[in-house]
């Protein structure tokens, strides 16, 4: 059902949470009205120091916050507004059918923390 690098991601997730000492934080969508996901950032200088996230419980959406989490660490804001739905589901490997908006609810979340 999964692809390894999707399964992997899924199960051996370490971001998923909220962050205390959050400067930022991003969302996209409304909990309890659907697919959510609420992005926090921990800033040092002119880096993401730290980032975790908050979602439903779909296995593919964790997978693209955990991605995408730990990505984050240790870019700057220029080179975190590089990444598109359409990368983070090729880096993944791909998504299953259906699932591509697990994609865009983590971008859409990052780029909205990134707006602040």
């Amino acid at each position: 059902m999964f692809n390894a690098t999707v399964r992997d991601n899924y199960e051996n997730c370490t971001t998923l949470g909220p962050l205390p000492n959050a400067a930022i934080v991003g969302k996209s969508g409304e909990e309890g009205e659907g697919p959510f996901m609420r992005m926090y950032l921990a800033l040092e200088q002119e880096q993401i120091r730290q980032a975790t996230f908050e979602t439903y419980g779909c296995p593919v959406a964790i997978a693209c916050g955990s991605w995408v989490t730990r990505w984050l660490v240790g870019k700057t804001y220029d080179r975190a507004n590089l990444l598109t739905s359409e990368g983070l589901m090729m880096v993944l490997g791909g998504l299953p059918l259906g699932k591509e908006h697990c994609a865009t609810l983590a971008v859409n979340s990052l780029q909205n923390a990134l707006s602040q």
